[in-house]
C-alpha cells in the first residue's frame, strides 16, 4: 500500500470518492490492509484536513504544533468526511447546498437513458427497496445508476433493511412532480411503457 502514490492515506481516500453510502470502519480497514486503528486514525486526519485543520502528518494525522496544540486553520474544503449510520462517507458541506442543487437541477433537461428509466421504474414499484434487489430484477449491476438518479433527486435512501441492513430506497417527491401524480398509488401500470419489465410482479405479490 506505501509504493502507491499518497500511500495509505491517498488510498483511503480514493475509496472513499467511490462509496456510495456510508462504509464500517471494518471493511475500509480490510480494503487497505491495515489496522482498523492505523484507518481511524487516518479517517481522523482527513476529517480534519477536509475542516480547514492542515498541520497534517506524513501519516494522515493531525501533527502537534510543538509551541501551540492547535492545527493550523485554512479555509475549509467543499466537502467533508462525515461518520454516519456506523460508516464514513464523502459529502458536500450543507453550506453548499443551494448551489449544488441547482448545479443538479439545471441537468435535469437531459433523458433518462433505458437503463435509468428501467431502473426508475423498479424502485418505483417495488418501493422501498434494495439496490441488491433492483440489481437482481434487472439482471445486472445498478450501482451507477441509482448514484444517478440520486443526484438527480429522484430517488432518496429510506432506512435500511432489518434483515441484511441494506440501504432502502424509494422515490421523491421531486419525482412525482415530474410525472405528474400526487403519490404512487397514481402510478400508471408499467407494461405498456417499458416493455421487457412486463412480469415484474412476478418478483412480488403486486397488482402491477
Amino acid at each position: 500500500m506505501d509504493h502507491l502514490p499518497g500511500g495509505a492515506r491517498a488510498a483511503l481516500e480514493a475509496v472513499l470518492m467511490v462509496v456510495d453510502e456510508p462504509v464500517e470502519e471494518s471493511a475500509l480497514a480490510a480494503a487497505l490492509g491495515r489496522p482498523l486503528d492505523d484507518v481511524r486514525q487516518l479517517l481522523a486526519g482527513l476529517q480534519r484536513e477536509y475542516d480547514g485543520y492542515t498541520r497534517i502528518g506524513h501519516d494522515g494525522v493531525p501533527a502537534g504544533n510543538q509551541d501551540d496544540s492547535a492545527d493550523f486553520v485554512t479555509a475549509p474544503r467543499g466537502y467533508e468526511l462525515r461518520n454516519v449510520a456506523g460508516g464514513w462517507r464523502i459529502y458536500s458541506r450543507p453550506e453548499f447546498s443551494a448551489l449544488v442543487s441547482r448545479f443538479i437541477m439545471d441537468g435535469q433537461s437531459a433523458r433518462l437513458t433505458q437503463a435509468a428509466l428501467e431502473t426508475m421504474a423498479v424502485i418505483a414499484y417495488r418501493q422501498p427497496v434494495s439496490r441488491a434487489r433492483v440489481s437482481a430484477i434487472r439482471g445486472v449491476n445498478v450501482d451507477s445508476v441509482v448514484r444517478t438518479l440520486i443526484q438527480r433527486g429522484l430517488i432518496e435512501e429510506a432506512g435500511t433493511d432489518p434483515e441484511s441492513g441494506a440501504f432502502l430506497y424509494r422515490t421523491t417527491q421531486f419525482f412525482l412532480e415530474r410525472i405528474g401524480v400526487g403519490s404512487v398509488d397514481e402510478l400508471p401500470r408499467l407494461a405498456p411503457h417499458l416493455p421487457g419489465l412486463e412480469n415484474l410482479h412476478d418478483f412480488e405479490d403486486s397488482p402491477y
